[in-house]
């Protein structure tokens, strides 16, 4: 008889029967050259990594003979190792055409491209063991030359950090609207000026942490993991480890900060899986606050020269960038970092009319931290060169700056419309919130103040900014490009036995109140007191397929598809009442956990009594009824990719001219996020994005020497807003919901960030406005008000002996 003749049972390659040789891990892993120990391995393990001190040096050997004598060690891995086990991934999107990057693996293999980059790592029962053996490890480097800035990282005689890549060039994109030539050449007056943005990080409240842990016998991965996209993370996991995504879970519960960082594959972090499968055990990585400095990704390094002509009238005729910006030395996978200069190409000039456009950028790697979306994405920066040039020519033509603002907003009554550079805008608010901010803050008054202190010698400045705002994005972010990273979201909503009401959703939360508003949308859905809600995210193993949480999408896409599968339980639940009490569900309706006579307000029955029959007593209900007390529904954006929103904020500040010390006095911000859900969150979440756009305007730098060495890589050098330097931050709305979904609803997440960089900058050079001076780079430090006042009386003092 053939073996295919034979049942499954009885084939020679049957598993029945018999018992599955147990892998040797002593001999799997000493077969790959790594060190393990003779001690037990029952219980977690901590790993510690060696970084490297050098920007940018070969990789000669590496000797962890001392490393594996010391107390609690369990395994030593350098590059080679893992790389064994886990494949490397290339940060690229091919809707970014010419991306490119090299592959990243989780230790540097044969060369270290930037101070802090993880060579050895090493798994012992404690951190602090963990961490007094990688000291030991010996690294024979050879230290090549950094590159550290961009404006010389394409010169012939700048290394390539990347030989395989022939150049230091990750990305480039041109593109020209109209006559930008022709408008210029016509334009009554023409400004021009160089902005500046210095590197900046995150600094959340709780560091990325991760645990990993590897189940021989399940065949399983669970990871617990700080992050924001817990579904985008199995994906990596499973893909670089060679696994079927459903051997992988992962869970992202409450998250103690994030704004973007957290959205990302870190090398370490994939260490430290990688090490937990090879090992079979938990390990744990928690990132202490010196690794988050020279290991979490930064943001906002740019260099842009900008121009922009108008008319006498005010009339903005044509606007020019050239932007430039450093990423690192790779492309951080899987969202890339050519996304942020690809949006402050699309951003810049978005709020106004403008038909002659003109941009390129170029994005260039170097031997630092690698960049990546850090919250607002290009927004700051596109908002303050924007805003930045509509007052320096508000100057220069002698118009109010609020007054230029005014002729050139896009009309309020003109949408649906496009940007010249092609984004699709469906209903937003420029002038409305404009007025309103005015208003807010009585401007005229503030004015007329502001002129009687200057006459005392005392300097306040007003300083105004536009913006808007990505939120709600659709699959033209990643999805287009290949990203593995899903677009909509998904909510399961069902009763409970005990009339309790669960909601799973794919969003997760980072601090920003996303299980509230959930439950909030879920109650007033379905019609129960929002206590009776309970919301569980962040699971893959629980929850529907989804994004996550990022770009401001928590309530726009995850609210829409909770509101529908509530919406939908409800109707269930109203075809089981109806049934039961012998009506059409038409005839009834749900009020605060009962269900009740939808004319007379009437009760019928609780909710929990009909969970009770249905659960327990179905034999009870009439033939043919069925209850399903479940309910699952999806929602991405359709019609419009992004669902827009628009601001306006501004700033009243006070400076030193003897220190060069600026003091924020108040700070105003008008938001249009559509519908809002929960007014508490909505205003405190612009707080917050407003106190992290006022710390990049004045104190937040990472600042490296020209070998690439991070100088302040600590909270006593790096400095970060505090309490007592914030001023009081006044919020007001305009509600514009959109049209795409029953909620309404669109993001809020990003919006304080957008614009208080620049509203403080308009507002610094506004205060130096008397003695000519302009800054148009950020921070704005104390050295740099001081600077510009100097470089200002130099040209002063020039001035009359050249003409």
């Amino acid at each position: 008889m053939t073996e295919a003749a034979l049942s499954p049972l009885d084939r020679p390659n049957s598993y029945i029967g018999r018992a599955l040789p147990r892998p040797n891990l002593r001999r799997l892993l000493e077969g790959r050259g790594c060190y393990v120990s003779d001690l037990a391995l029952p219980r977690m393990l901590h790993v510690a990594f060696l970084r490297s001190p050098h920007a940018h040096a070969r990789i000669v050997a590496i000797d962890h003979t001392a490393a594996r004598g010391m107390p609690g060690v369990v395994a030593v891995f350098t590059g080679p190792d893992l790389a064994a086990v886990c494949a490397p991934w290339i940060g690229v999107l091919t809707h970014l055409k010419g991306l490119k990057s090299a592959p990243q693996y989780p230790l540097a293999v044969d060369c270290a491209r930037w101070q802090g980059e993880a060579v050895a790592a090493v798994a012992a029962r404690s951190r602090a063991e963990a961490e007094d053996a990688a000291e030991q490890i010996q690294v024979d480097y050879v230290p090549l030359p950094p590159v550290t800035e961009p404006e010389t990282a394409l010169d012939p005689a700048t290394p390539v950090i990347h030989p395989a890549l022939r150049d230091n060039l990750a990305f480039t994109r041109a593109l020209e609207a109209g006559d930008t030539a022709a408008a210029f050449a016509g334009a009554d007056a023409v400004v021009q000026a160089t902005f500046r943005f210095g590197r900046h990080t995150g600094v959340t409240l709780e560091s990325r942490s991760i645990v990993a842990d590897w189940n021989r016998g399940a065949q399983r991965l669970s990871v617990h993991q700080g992050h924001q996209a817990p579904h985008m993370m199995r994906h990596v996991f499973a893909t670089t480890l060679g696994l079927e995504e459903a051997q992988v879970r992962v869970v992202c519960e409450d998250v103690g900060g994030s704004f973007g960082l957290k959205v990302h594959a870190y090398p370490d972090e994939m260490a430290t899986v990688a090490i937990a499968k090879l090992l079979g055990r938990p390990i744990k990585f928690v990132a202490d606050r010196l690794e988050s400095f020279a290991t979490d990704i930064h943001a906002r390094d740019h260099r842009i020269n900008a121009r922009i002509g108008l008319m006498r009238d005010g009339r903005i005729t044509a606007l020019e960038i050239d932007d430039l910006t450093g990423i690192g030395p790779f492309s951080v996978y899987p969202r890339t970092s050519a996304v942020e200069a690809n949006q402050v190409l699309n951003l810049v000039g978005g709020a106004y009319r403008l038909e002659n456009y003109k941009a390129q950028t170029r994005v260039v790697f170097q031997t630092k931290t690698p960049m990546c979306q850090y919250r607002g994405v290009g927004h700051p920066i596109a908002t303050s060169v924007t805003e930045g040039l509509i007052d320096l020519a508000a100057a220069r033509i002698g118009m109010e700056p609020a007054e230029l603002r005014r002729r050139n907003l896009v009309p309020d009554d003109a949408y649906p419309c496009e940007s010249v550079t092609g984004l699709k805008f469906e209903k937003l608010s420029h002038h409305a919130a404009l007025d309103k901010l005015l208003r807010m803050m009585d401007y005229d008054a503030l004015r007329r103040e502001q002129a009687a202190l200057r006459s005392r010698g005392i300097h306040r400045g007003i300083g105004i900014a536009s913006f808007i705002e990505i939120t709600n994005p659709g699959p033209a972010f990643y999805g287009v490009g290949g990203g593995r990273i899903s677009s909509q979201d998904g909510a399961a909503v069902r009763l409970e036995a005990s009339g309790a009401v669960i909601c799973q959703i794919s969003v997760t939360e980072q601090g920003q109140g996303t299980e509230a508003v959930i439950a909030q949308v879920v109650a007033t859905a379905f019609g129960v007191p929002v206590e009776q809600v309970r919301v569980q995210l962040g699971d893959t193993d629980a929850t529907p397929f989804g994004g996550g949480t990022w770009a401001s999408r928590g309530a726009g896409i995850g609210g829409e598809a909770a509101w529908r599968a509530g919406c939908a339980l409800r109707d269930n639940v109203l075809a089981v009442a109806a049934s039961i009490l012998q009506t059409s569900p038409a005839a009834l309706d749900i009020v605060g956990g009962l269900i009740v006579d939808a004319e007379t307000g009437r009760e019928c029955m609780p909710i929990s009594e009909l969970a009770r029959i249905a659960y327990f007593r179905p034999d009870t209900l009439p033939a043919g009824v069925q209850s399903e007390l479940i309910a699952t529904r999806h929602f991405v954006p359709r019609a419009y990719p992004f669902a827009f929103t628009n601001g306006a904020q501004a700033n009243w500040l006070e400076i030193d001219l003897e220190t060069g010390f600026v003091r924020l006095l108040r700070h105003w911000c008008v938001e249009d996020c559509g519908r809002i859900i929960n007014p508490l969150l909505v205003d405190e979440q612009i707080r917050g994005g407003v106190v992290q756009g006022l710390g990049a305007a004045l104190f937040e730098h990472c600042r490296y020497d020209e070998q690439g060495q991070l100088q302040n890589a600590n909270l006593a050098d790096y400095l970060v807003p505090m309490a007592a330097e914030m001023p009081d931050i006044i919020v007001g709305h305009i509600e514009t919901p959109t049209a795409e979904s029953a909620l309404g609803a669109k993001g809020a997440g990003e919006a304080g960030t957008a614009g208080a960089a620049a509203a403080v900058a308009n507002a610094v050079n506004d205060a130096l406005s008397p003695f000519g001076a302009v800054i148009t780079e950020i921070p704005i430090t104390p050295e740099a008000v001081l600077r510009a006042l100097q470089d200002a009386q130099h040209q002063n003092r020039a001035g009359p002996a050249s003409s």
